[in-house]
């Protein structure tokens, strides 16, 4: 909210119909100075509401409203955006709760009386009044109001009451009909003769420097005024200057960049001048926007999405959401939701620039500037009549608040509708979406099997791209500002928690230990059992032997991801088959809390796996660490663990930097289930089983295949699939899961595999007859849990197996994590004299094929030495 005058003046203007043709000043040139005065009445109030609706933005005026009969309407005015009104002082305390938006109004030069007021307006004053010396002599008092308004009798001399405002510091209020900005008119006072007087110029030429901004407060570049470049500024509107060779300088004559001229104000020193303009085409002779360099950010949006709108390519994006409402609305309240459910504030800043994007380009869509957008937020500032604060009946219904109302009958969904709950499912239901692959095309089940938050890469690139390039030059300090930043932990010093670790940093309950060392066990014997027994030998010719052995990575770094969950099971199965593989030093990474601490049980794992150290950060900062190395964090060779799509952006981006020579597991990313149910399943288990990787984060996706269930079948699951959820500490992340999660109805398990292997899942789930059989159809998984008594669950924590998997549909390439992860292989030759002969031949021959002489001749020299040549 503006707290300073544009100017140590106001300007009274005649009441609302008369602003339209004024005597001396036009309306224009009054809104150009920003802080009009108006006297208002009973009669008069319902004009000046209706004019302030559509001019507030140029009118944020002041009021005397001394007329009015009722407090409420009174306030009215305040709400539609008067910068302050004035009250007689006896009605002063029925106006106390809005502060310094109300002031008392005197007739008489006597002070004392209204001390303790930080605005007061002194009407009818008379600068030749007999009782001038000792109302002077009052303002040099500390009882004097902060501000203190001098509203001249209609007779008096404008510049004598000037000089006298200048004595004492107070705001002189021009009448608008007594102005001009013409120099041919000598019968009233020149508008821009007194704006130059109340500037200051240290300039031997006494031009003022000038700030020329555009509608969004942007510094488009510096010029200087004149007391004539004012004057035909504000004449003509538009943006006038005083060159320092040329005279005056009119922006646009000669370029065609014009400006239009919105406001004029100065400085808190009074030395320098502020132009507002809506500038056309560049303000700066080069190929930029402005003096200072290109727009950047929400500007630069605008900018490039107005460009778009005039000449869009045809088929681009932009152009299609210009062109198609209901997708652009479809957009605009999807990305309102990815933001609601956004959690990390990495997540909630991309979330939020999406959504940015839609919603401005609907607004240039329909012709709306950011300016107009900012003047209505300004607008909403100076409010006093507040909002209940509570959300609209079907939003508050889809969150669980209650608004007191009946909730309204759902719409009925046509029966052809592919992508559809029950149509009687009521507000509020937690229920994945449905298809039916018999109904729907193949293109319409790819659609529905879509990932969520599969979002642009170079948009993921510009968020970590930064933060990887700090940490690289500036070490731990980039670490720890990171640290601090996102995960608020402020009391860190330190981004580093090195080995032996604290007794008291892992001090847990028995239970705990217990279950950690069985699930360690387990995961030990498993990974262990993945040792090969012995080099692998073959003589693939007579004295020809090629051999493969596997050494572990020195280096290894594992991400142990924080965020919506403390994950102490991901550094088991990361660290307990790097400890398998005798991987020499294992750094782990893993975000701190607030207070600085990591949680005992990972700390605790750290430790029974022989970790050299833990580094207290999370996301892209993280990687970013390993990768390069700093003071005290330890550059590894590779660097493995789950995350969301900055973490896994950050792994790929490092991963191709030569400089940083580090290899990653896989893409992996936020957590996916696909469950193939047929009748045999128990619902329950079922629904379980989609609930447990739902409760992973909003961007989790679950899939149920659904093979041949009637529709009470399909019912019961999904009854369960609510009654579960509703009773989950973390349902509302379900909510989000799940509204990005479907049902496809299939007609048998060829189908409903024919469907999995496409989607190739990071868990699947097989609640089918006989499905230890159903494993041979399995082509892409990360994992497989046979049965109805396999949990995905037993698989996550202790059962064995890793729980590091491909997402996004990887499980087509890549493996989970596994002792091979953490070694690689080494091939090598072991040649007799006659293996050399019985091979190099071919050797020879295709060296010389390729034109490789010194390889040719590798062997010739030896082949000519064994025959003594």
């Amino acid at each position: 909210m503006e707290t300073t005058l544009p100017f140590p003046f106001l300007i009274s203007v005649a009441v609302p119909p008369g602003l339209a043709n004024l005597e001396g000043l036009t309306r224009e040139q009054v809104s150009a100075l920003g802080a009009p005065f108006f006297q208002v009445t009973d009669q008069t109030l319902g004009k000046f509401h209706r004019f302030l609706k559509r001019h507030n933005a140029e009118f944020r005026g002041y009021f005397d409203v001394t007329a009015v009969g009722s407090p409420d309407n009174v306030v009215s005015l305040l709400d539609a955006g008067a910068r302050q009104v004035f009250v007689t002082p006896e009605n002063l305390p029925k106006y106390a709760e809005f502060g310094n938006r109300v002031g008392p109004v005197v007739a008489n030069l006597d002070l004392s009386a209204t001390s303790g007021n930080s605005s007061l307006l002194l009407k009818d004053f008379d600068p030749q009044s007999p009782d001038l010396e000792e109302f002077l002599r009052q303002t040099q008092t500390t009882q004097r109001p902060s501000d203190l308004f001098l509203k001249p009798v209609p007779s008096a001399d404008l510049e004598l009451l000037l000089q006298v405002a200048r004595k004492c510091s107070a705001i002189p209020i021009l009448p608008s009909d007594r102005l001009t900005v013409s120099k041919e008119d000598t019968t009233r006072l020149s508008l821009p003769q007194v704006i130059v007087s109340f500037c200051k110029s240290d300039r031997a030429d006494g031009l003022i420097p000038t700030v020329v901004c555009d509608e969004s407060n942007v510094a488009l570049g510096l010029a200087y005024s004149s007391e004539e470049s004012i004057a035909e500024a504000l004449r003509t509107q538009s943006g006038v200057y005083q060159s320092r060779k040329r005279g005056l300088w009119v922006k646009g004559a000669t370029s065609g960049d014009t400006q239009e001229l919105i406001r004029i104000s100065v400085d808190c020193d009074n030395d320098t001048l502020k132009f507002i303009v809506k500038q056309k085409g560049r303000f700066c002779h080069l190929e930029q926007d402005g003096c200072f360099g290109d727009l950047s950010g929400i500007p630069r949006l605008e900018r490039t999405l107005q460009s778009r709108k005039q000449s869009a390519p045809e088929g681009s994006y932009t152009a299609r959401l210009f062109s198609d409402e209901r997708l652009l609305r479809a957009k605009i309240m999807e990305e309102a939701e990815e933001l609601c459910d956004a959690q990390t504030p990495e997540e909630v800043a991309f979330e939020a620039a999406d959504l940015i994007y839609f919603a401005l380009t609907k607004a240039v869509s329909a012709g709306v500037t950011l300016a107009d957008i900012e003047k209505n937020l300004d607008a909403k500032a100076w409010k006093v009549k507040r909002r209940k604060g509570d959300a609209k009946g079907k939003w508050a219904e889809k969150e669980g608040i209650s608004t007191g109302r009946p909730a309204p009958a759902p719409a009925p969904v046509p029966a052809t509708t592919p992508a559809a709950p029950a149509s009687d499912t009521p507000p509020g239901r937690i229920v994945m979406r449905r298809y039916d692959a018999s109904q729907a095309s193949e293109a319409e089940i790819l659609e529905a099997l879509k990932r969520p938050s599969q979002k642009s890469p170079d948009a993921i690139l510009n968020v970590i791209k930064p933060i990887i390039e700090d940490v690289r030059t500036g070490g731990d300090k980039a670490v720890l500002t990171y640290t601090h930043k996102f995960e608020k932990a402020t009391s860190l010093t330190s981004p580093v928690l090195k080995a032996p670790f604290p007794e008291e940093a892992m001090r847990l309950s028995p239970e705990s230990i217990r279950a950690i060392d069985i699930s360690f066990e387990n995961i030990r014997k498993f990974h262990a059992a993945q040792k090969e027994d012995k080099p692998l030998q073959v003589e693939t010719m007579p004295g020809v032997v090629c051999s493969r052995f596997s050494r572990p990575i020195e280096r290894v770094g594992l991400y142990v991801p924080g965020g919506t969950a403390v994950l102490p099971s991901t550094a088991l199965m990361l660290g307990v088959p790097a400890m398998v593989a005798g991987c020499k030093k294992i750094v782990l990474a893993s975000p701190p809390r607030p207070d600085g601490s990591l949680t005992p049980e990972i700390v605790y794992v750290a430790h029974k796996i022989g970790a050299e150290s833990i580094v207290l950060a999370g996301g892209a900062q993280a990687v970013a660490a390993l990768a390069y190395g700093t003071e005290n964090v330890t550059k590894v060779d590779k660097i493995l663990g789950p995350g969301n799509q900055f973490v896994t952006a950050a792994k790929m981006l490092v991963s191709n930097d030569t400089n940083a020579g580090v290899g990653i597991d896989m893409p992996a990313g936020p957590s996916e289930v696909l469950v193939v149910a047929d009748a045999h399943a128990n619902p329950a288990f079922v629904a379980s089983d989609l609930l447990s990787q739902a409760e992973h984060g909003v961007d989790s996706q679950v899939i149920l295949l659904a093979v041949d269930l009637t529709e009470e079948q399909l019912r019961a699951i999904e009854d369960e699939v609510h009654e579960q959820a509703m009773a989950l500490p973390r349902v509302a992340i379900v909510r989000g899961s799940i509204a990005h999660s479907v049902t496809i109805s299939v007609r048998d398990v060829d189908e409903a595999m024919r469907i999995s292997n496409e989607y190739a899942p990071e868990h699947l789930i097989l609640q089918v007859q006989d499905a230890e059989k159903v494993v041979d159809k399995v082509m892409n998984a990360g994992s497989v849990f046979i049965g109805q008594w396999t949990p995905e669950s037993v698989g996550d924590y202790s059962a064995g197996v890793n729980h590091s998997l491909p997402t996004y549909g990887y499980a087509k390439q890549y493996s989970g994590v596994n002792l091979g992860s953490f070694v690689k292989h080494i091939t090598s030759s072991n040649l007799t004299a006659e293996g050399l002969k019985n091979v190099g031949e071919a050797v020879m021959h295709l060296a010389k094929v390729e034109e490789l002489e010194a390889h040719r001749r590798a062997v010739e020299i030896r082949v000519q030495y064994m025959e003594g040549k």
